[in-house]
């Protein structure tokens, strides 16, 4: 089961997805396919950014989402937040919050992060990441 992080739901819509990246989703039973809500605020950031927004949320709304189930970000989601983050400090690796709370739902639910930003992710203990967006 795989938790999908925000450049690989993005790079489906945004950019004409490589073959090998559409075929890789859709040998995945639905019901296997995640996202977070982290992704979501991510998702409607991005397109309140550029000029058009109302078709960026329109196809994202009708076409994405409904596919993938949405995870949120919980009181025990914080808690392995909480955990990571005090880790990632103590070893001198600070990442970005965003991306910890990512990596803390996909610990909370055990799933397979799949990224193209593998280096965002890098060391955290326990967290099964891939990367389908290089080669």
């Amino acid at each position: 089961m795989y938790l999908f992080d925000t450049d690989v739901i993005s790079r489906v819509v945004k950019i004409p997805p490589t073959d090998e990246l559409v075929l890789r989703i859709n040998a995945i039973p639905q019901a296997a396919q995640f996202i977070s809500a982290i992704t979501v605020g991510e998702i409607y950031y991005g397109a309140w950014r550029v000029g058009r927004r109302d078709e960026i949320i329109r196809l994202y709304q009708e076409s994405v989402f409904p596919k993938l189930t949405i995870l949120p970000y919980d009181a025990e989601s914080a808690k392995i937040f909480g955990r990571i983050k005090a880790w990632q400090d103590k070893h001198g690796q600070p990442r970005t919050e965003t991306d910890l709370q990512i990596a803390a739902i996909a610990l909370q639910h055990r799933l397979t992060l799949v990224t193209g930003n593998v280096r965002h992710f890098r060391g955290i203990p326990g967290l099964s990441v891939e990367n389908w967006l290089e080669p």
